[in-house]
């Protein structure tokens, strides 16, 4: 049974109950309990594959999911990242062989909770966890509260923010050590309305500590093709500013995806 599905049904079961306790007439009571507390971008999925004399591919997924129950909002966040390729090798004898190479693997999760205390205003809790097996820090996790505010609401450009300290244990793959630190955290998000179907977001996050200073910018267009679909073309920066000597300190990622929203 989908989500949709599993939400609707104890609503729709519920409805006639609704109507009898507050006279609402059945369309009125109808569009209430077809009201979902779920929102958010829903899911994201690109794919590329390429065949020949080597063979690559790699996928990238996203599911984003945001929870509104009265003064509360909940938020998830995953995304994960992989890519491998195929090539023929030559050995000394002159024989070969097919190679496969993983190139990239990582996956980030984060889930949050707000308290609203007025419009556009809240208290945050947040936490995120990330695995990335070709960084120095291969696993990161933190936790951190702060406080939620929006600086410009515009008609079009909206501009949401959250600051505040927190902590952070991270893994170095090279030295086998784990650290523990406090860190500030501060996360930015801008929306910008092109036109009636097209949307500019940008979100910057940053986690800066005494020996790490974790930055990561994602800055996405998307062009609604219908209610619930659009295209997204993406393009994400990370920063370690703390890395071993064979490592650099920004990786990037430019994606075209498939974006299914909640509406």
């Amino acid at each position: 049974m989908s989500l949709r599905v599993s939400l609707l049904l104890p609503l729709l079961l519920c409805a006639p109950a609704a109507w009898a306790d507050d006279g609402q007439t059945p369309d009125e009571a109808t569009l209430a309990a077809m009201t979902s507390p779920w929102s958010g971008s829903g899911g994201e999925l690109g794919f590329a594959s390429a065949h020949g004399n080597s063979n690559t591919e790699s996928f990238n997924g996203r599911l984003k999911l945001r929870y509104t129950d009265d003064d509360w909002v909940h938020s998830m966040d995953l995304f994960g990242l992989r890519s491998s390729s195929e090539y023929t090798e030559t050995s000394d004898d002159g024989t070969n062989k097919r190679t496969r190479q993983t190139t990239a693997n990582r996956y980030t999760a984060s889930a949050g909770s707000a308290l609203q205390l007025g419009e556009h205003r809240q208290i945050t809790a947040t936490g995120r966890y990330e695995r990335d097996d070709f960084a120095t820090y291969d696993r990161q996790a933190s936790f951190g509260l702060g406080y939620g505010t929006r600086l410009i609401d515009g008609e079009r450009l909206i501009l949401d923010t959250q600051i505040g300290p927190g902590v952070r244990r991270s893994h170095n793959a090279d030295t086998d050590e784990n650290r523990v630190g406090l860190i500030g955290r501060g996360l930015f998000d801008l929306k910008y309305t092109i036109t009636d179907n097209t949307e500019l977001v940008n979100t910057l996050l940053v986690e800066s500590g005494s020996y790490n200073t974790f930055a990561q910018n994602d800055f996405g267009v998307s062009v609604n093709m219908n209610k619930h679909f659009a295209l997204k073309a993406g393009w994400q920066a990370r920063h370690n500013s703390d890395v071993t000597e064979d490592k650099r300190k920004t990786d990037t990622l430019t994606t075209m995806n498939v974006v299914y929203s909640f509406k």
